[in-house]
């Protein structure tokens, strides 16, 4: 039977039988990949808490015709900090839908996309309040959306082409990007981007995770709300699948 190792962190899981569990993994190797974990709902299993969600291993797999199997896993991170608080659970589990609606199977980006939720993951996992938390989800999704060939349009007007500096403008989840205020009156769109908050996102969508700018010292909660939003709904526009966890979100923003 032929085998295969590959760094994977767990997106979501389902019961298979009383004892098996079917996991459904983004790797670093692969890209999506489901796998059946068999036992580990018995007391005594070796895979046991290294199949819960939101769990980076090292897998070794059998592969199989539909589903492989997995054999062996060895915890990289369980991102500790992260189920001690809410707000962080969530979110993590937002980001990890994000990707499994976008990952693919044999995905070529695969290594870009699994280094990219591994370090959002962490960086939640690490953040000292809900501003670090969300400063660390806009990142991801802004990144996210740009591997998924997404980008925002953000300095220039989708409809005239025009740059937009220092003035207000509209933004379009739909269209993907941004609309001078003369161009919207063929969109009738209503929500409205101040430009330090477009310039803000832009800074975002080029920082690495372990780096603070000006921005984003200046952040307050109601900002990166505002702008977690604007993004979400973006992603929502542009995904196939529909996403579980925003009622959730509803709760806790």
């Amino acid at each position: 039977m032929e085998t295969f190792v590959t760094d994977a962190i767990n997106l979501k899981s389902y019961n298979l039988s009383e004892a098996d569990k079917i996991v459904i993994m983004y790797s670093r190797d692969k890209g999506l990949i489901r796998g059946v974990a068999k036992g580990v709902k018995k007391p005594k299993s070796k895979l046991g808490a290294r199949m819960d969600l939101l769990v980076a291993n090292k897998l070794m797999l059998h592969k199989g015709k539909n589903l492989d199997t997995i054999s062996q896993a060895e915890a990289l991170n369980t991102f500790n900090e992260t189920r001690r608080n809410m707000d962080k659970i969530f979110y993590s589990m937002y980001i990890s839908e994000v990707v499994n609606n976008f990952g693919i199977e044999d995905d070529p980006c695969s290594a870009v996309v699994y280094d990219l939720l591994y370090e959002a993951l962490s960086a939640i996992s690490k953040a000292e309040d809900k501003v670090r938390i969300l400063i660390a989800v806009l990142k991801f999704q802004l990144k996210m959306m740009r591997i998924s060939g997404f980008s925002l349009e953000l300095d220039k007007c989708l409809c005239c082409g025009n740059a937009i500096e220092n003035e207000s403008m509209y933004f379009s989840g739909r269209l993907g990007g941004v609309v001078c205020k003369e161009c919207n009156s063929h969109y009738g769109l209503t929500d409205v981007m101040h430009y330090k908050l477009r310039d803000f996102l832009s800074v975002l969508a080029n920082s690495e995770f372990d780096s603070i700018s000006e921005y984003e010292e200046k952040a307050n909660e109601k900002i990166c709300l505002v702008s977690f939003e604007l993004l979400k709904s973006y992603i929502n526009a542009h995904s196939v699948k529909k996403f579980n966890s925003t009622a959730i979100l509803q709760e806790v923003v």
